[in-house]
């Protein structure tokens, strides 16, 4: 598995799926690969700026009018992902260009989602990264020493393993892991 590098958008806790994506939003065909790509535009939308924990105010996570964002590893604290089991919130993250997320903790439906269909790859890091990360810093997570490192302050960070879901990641997805695997 390769390094991920890019901008992080920090956010808060319990950050839920309809905050992720709101529910009036979801009006394009999963299944369409055009289609698709618009709920990128739409990622995020949903999070009040209070609870997105930005130092700085108000930072948008989609400026103007495009599909997909500047930043591209999210950093969120506990329970990322609760609230409904739509697919459709790791899909919204994924097209707005979103490779990975770190996070405290993962409402269970959300990590599976994510890994399952592919969309992103859910870290966990014990460190409360949302108090040591800014948005805008420039990180780099290692997959396969588990490490995240942050460029911007030069502090590195311990995550945890993927462990057996590191397999589906690199298939991309649990009907290719499925495939490779001849099980399907």
């Amino acid at each position: 598995m390769n390094q991920i590098k890019g901008k992080a958008f920090v956010l808060g806790n319990d950050i839920d799926t309809d905050q992720i994506i709101p529910a009036h939003h979801l009006v394009y065909n999963l299944d369409d690969p055009e289609e698709r790509k618009l709920y990128g535009k739409f990622a995020l939308s949903g999070v009040p700026i209070a609870q997105a924990g930005l130092p700085k105010g108000n930072i948008p996570f989609i400026k103007g009018d495009p599909v997909t964002s500047e930043y591209h590893i999210l950093v969120g604290g506990s329970n990322f992902g609760c609230g409904s089991s739509r697919e459709h919130a790791p899909v919204a993250i994924r097209m707005a260009g979103v490779q990975a997320v770190i996070a405290n903790s993962y409402a269970r439906i959300f990590y599976r989602n994510s890994v399952d269909g592919g969309y992103i790859i859910p870290f966990e890091c014990p460190t409360v990264l949302t108090q040591e990360v800014s948005t805008g810093d420039e990180l780099v997570i290692d997959p396969e020493s588990s490490q995240l490192v942050n460029e911007t302050t030069g502090k590195t960070y311990t995550l945890c393993p993927l462990g057996e879901v590191a397999d589906i990641v690199n298939a991309g997805g649990i009907f290719e892991y499925a495939r490779k695997n001849q099980m399907i």
